[in-house]
């Protein structure tokens, strides 16, 4: 079945690199979606074609995604979301905001609670692209080194 799952994805990014529509950004994001939508959906307990749908649905919205926000914006985003887990008390909003490619968002923390000793957060992670809003939930826990690994 992996095999299977792994033909999809690598034909999916084939086809679309053939026309020339897909750069490095979206095959990144295409690669990476799909990887996390076959976790979750063998996470979840999902059985083979669950993990597929899982596959390509994850494929398609990581290359959409991975194609719209450009280095800098992932980059922005990334810092907000630090500061948030850091040092942002839960409720309140951590903005950025890409005047060049247009694009913005937000992470706010939402609760913190400690599991096994660790310090864990769920927040809520906001991007607009061209005017659309879209959003995403999540849990990091804070590493050793003190760095947060996002976890869900």
């Amino acid at each position: 079945m992996f095999k299977g799952i792994t033909l999809v994805v690598l034909l999916v990014v084939i086809a679309a690199c053939s026309t020339g529509d897909v750069g490095t950004k979206t095959a990144i994001g295409g690669l990476g979606g799909a990887a996390l939508g076959g976790l979750i959906a063998g996470a979840a307990g999902g059985g083979g074609a669950a993990i597929a749908a899982g596959v390509i649905g994850g494929a398609l919205v990581g290359g959409l995604v991975g194609n719209m926000l450009d280095e800098r914006d992932k980059r922005m985003a990334a810092q907000a979301q630090n500061r948030a887990l850091e040092t942002t008390p839960s409720g309140q909003s951590v903005a950025w905001n890409n005047p060049d490619s247009g694009h913005s968002g937000s992470v706010t923390p939402i609760r913190t609670y400690q599991s096994a000793g660790t310090y864990c957060r769920e927040y809520q992670q906001t991007v607009i692209i061209g005017g659309k809003q879209e959003q995403s939930y999540g849990t990091a826990c804070r590493q050793p080194d003190g760095s947060w690994k996002v976890v869900s």
